[in-house]
């Protein structure tokens, strides 16, 4: 297992983030277990994702500069293929599900390798992806179960928006969680260098199940 006190927490502008496109889906199928023939459609769908509004993402990188874990997203806006799912969601369930569209933050991904999973990482990126955000809040999907995804969000305060949803295209149920922002926390605790954030026990992998690049 990699210790996130070797690694560097990076930020990736988007020309950097495209420049590492095949690289990231490689860790984005590794944590997620997938077969390798799924990773050409995420680079297809990353590429159009590094050109939203306030896209950011950050990275860990281990001493031969290669990515251990990613987490990234972007402002989240009407027209987008998520946005219209969720609320999509809202209106059917009612609640006060819609209030959270109107100022968010979409985690799109947080993903980290298997053989760095239980260190904290996880907890580290999220942290330091959120940290400076104006966004009144954050939200995500991730599937359903109990996993270290799960806890490290209920650790961290994210709470029900929608739960055991279908999206379009997906028959897996799925939590679409949300937060107010900032995160709540100490800043500064120990974890990878550059990071901040808590060392947590969390390796989460999340994925929004996205279909649409539109």
């Amino acid at each position: 297992m990699s210790d996130p006190e070797t690694l560097t927490v990076l930020r990736l502008p988007p020309a950097a983030f495209r420049a590492r496109l095949d690289e990231l889906v490689d860790v984005y199928v590794a944590a997620m277990r997938y077969p390798g023939g799924v990773g050409q459609g995420r680079i297809t769908l990353w590429e159009e994702h590094s050109r939203r509004a306030h896209f950011d993402c950050v990275v860990a990188v281990d001493g031969n500069d290669a990515i251990r874990g990613l987490a990234y997203g972007y402002q989240g806006l009407p027209g987008q293929w998520w946005f219209a799912e969720v609320q999509r969601g809202a209106r059917i369930r009612g609640g006060d599900v819609e209030r959270w569209l109107t100022d968010f933050f979409e985690l799109t991904e947080l993903h980290v390798r298997p053989d760095t999973q239980g260190s904290g990482l996880g907890e580290i990126l999220l942290r330091r992806l959120l940290d400076g955000r104006t966004e009144r809040d954050v939200l995500l999907s991730t599937p359903e179960g109990e996993n270290r995804a799960w806890r490290l969000y209920r650790r961290l305060g994210f709470q029900d928006v929608l739960r055991d949803y279908r999206f379009t295209g997906d028959a897996r149920p799925f939590g679409v969680l949300g937060r107010p922002l900032p995160l709540d926390g100490s800043s500064g605790a120990s974890g990878a260098s550059g990071a901040s954030g808590a060392s947590g026990a969390s390796g989460a992998s999340g994925a929004n199940p996205e279909q649409d690049p539109a």
